[in-house]
């Protein structure tokens, strides 16, 4: 987490506010092209695919354009209600780990995916043209889910907008799901999923991320906090962060500072020091 650190101190300001809000307008432009294809019978969606024979061929949009790919359905209610609940889900992420962190992991996620297409065009060859609608935002928009259900696994949602359900049973049966799909499909097919997932993978995994974010980490780390300082008055700090609301009983790691180019006494962690909205 110290890399990650260093770069939001040099390059916070750049990061981009209200991510999902974009990915989900990406999404509405690629209905709009769909429905505009089942009006004029032009395969529009064929030239926004993910594919490294076409973009090795001067057709260079792809590179990007494939974001542009919505998920499939053919039920506009249930478009309307998935756009609503992955919004939900990526604008709390953004809140918690700050417009950065979230940045770096949508971002890395996209480019583990086009870097998996060419990884599979060399293998295969032109052959791998045949699995290039398989690279699409399908993953990364469960990573999303994926991400939230780690940091907040015992909060409820309607299944089936009926059944109140731990979102962690949910993702464990779409972890499930996806070492089906690893286990039954082609090394292209694993490519794919690997590719698509390597951002969780990395972001939890390896940098562990998930523990200072997990609400019962926080709460672990509360109960400790008391027991060390007993004398300390229940729900006084010294220090709160403005965006996130933590305090320094949040862990003993968290740093605090005052911001300069805000109007009043605006107090920040390090995570959203860089990276926050000025209050003028």
């Amino acid at each position: 987490m110290n890399f990650l650190n260093k770069m939001e101190r040099k390059f916070g300001r750049f990061a981009i506010h209200n991510l999902t809000k974009y990915i989900i307008g990406c999404y509405i432009i690629g209905y709009i092209l769909m429905y505009m294809q089942a009006l004029t019978g032009v395969n529009l969606m064929g030239y926004l695919y993910l594919s490294p024979y076409h973009i090795l061929h001067f057709q260079i949009w792809r590179l990007v354009s494939w974001i542009l790919i919505p998920p499939s359905s053919s039920n506009i209610l249930f478009v309307v209600i998935m756009l609503l609940f992955y919004y939900s889900l990526g604008s709390s992420l953004e809140r918690t780990w700050g417009a950065f962190r979230y940045n770096v992991y949508i971002l890395s996620g996209m480019l583990f995916t086009v870097l998996g297409a060419f990884i599979l065009y060399f293998v295969m060859g032109p052959a791998s043209m045949f699995y290039a609608p398989a690279f699409s935002t399908y993953y990364i928009n469960l990573s999303i889910f994926l991400a939230f259900a780690l940091s907040y696994p015992d909060m409820q949602v309607l299944f089936m907008m009926i059944i109140p359900i731990k979102i962690k049973w949910l993702a464990w049966l779409d972890a499930a799901y996806i070492l089906y799909d690893l286990v039954r499909g082609n090394w292209a097919v694993r490519t794919v999923i690997i590719a698509s997932l390597l951002n969780f993978i990395i972001f939890f995994l390896a940098t562990r991320n998930f523990s200072r974010i997990s609400p019962k980490e926080i709460h672990r780390r509360q109960k400790f906090q008391k027991a060390v300082h007993p004398k300390m008055a229940p729900g006084i700090t010294k220090h709160k962060c403005a965006v996130c609301g933590r305090t320094e009983n949040d862990g003993d790691d968290l740093e605090f500072r005052f911001c300069s180019k805000c109007n009043g006494n605006y107090e920040y962690c390090q995570d959203h020091l860089f990276t926050h909205q000025h209050i003028k």
